[in-house]
């Protein structure tokens, strides 16, 4: 991906951003603001989530409500583990400390707080939600046009 300095930029979702996770799953206060916003409202923190790691096709609402209506009966643990399989396999991260469902039953909001992290200490920004995280990745993608030298006589 070019980006605009003459230099090739790498892509948030390549094969090369791969490895071990940026932060830790209790590394909850290197950003205090998502962590109080998770830990008040969880459903909104795992939608953005979703929709950036589902590429856009499920909206932030939609994912944050099904989150929520499944953790009202207590199962909300049961939809929101996928979505960490999901970044899982973009960036090829080890399963840890566990399993991810049994990370999401017993340590909920951590989980959706680290991969909040993840996805921003790899480029993308959750709460701008996936459509401007797309439009800031193909600005940064954009080629100057090739100008032709002027005609002369």
């Amino acid at each position: 991906m070019y980006n605009g300095e003459g230099k090739t930029a790498q892509s948030p979702f390549s094969s090369a951003s791969t490895g071990a996770w940026t932060t830790g799953l209790c590394g909850c206060f290197e950003d205090p603001g998502n962590c109080c916003m998770t830990c008040c409202c969880p459903c909104v923190t795992f939608g953005q989530n979703a929709e950036v790691v589902d590429k856009g096709r499920s909206s932030c609402a939609f994912a944050g409500m099904i989150f929520y209506l499944l953790s009202y009966v207590g199962c909300g643990c049961v939809y929101s583990y996928t979505y960490r399989s999901k970044l899982r396999g973009l960036y090829s991260l080890p399963e840890e400390p566990c399993m991810d469902f049994f990370v999401h039953c017993f340590c909920g909001s951590c989980a959706i707080c680290q991969e909040y992290r993840e996805l921003k200490n790899r480029g993308l920004d959750p709460s701008l939600g996936w459509t401007a995280n797309e439009e800031r990745l193909n600005r940064g993608n954009q080629v100057a046009p090739h100008v032709h030298p002027a005609m002369t006589r």
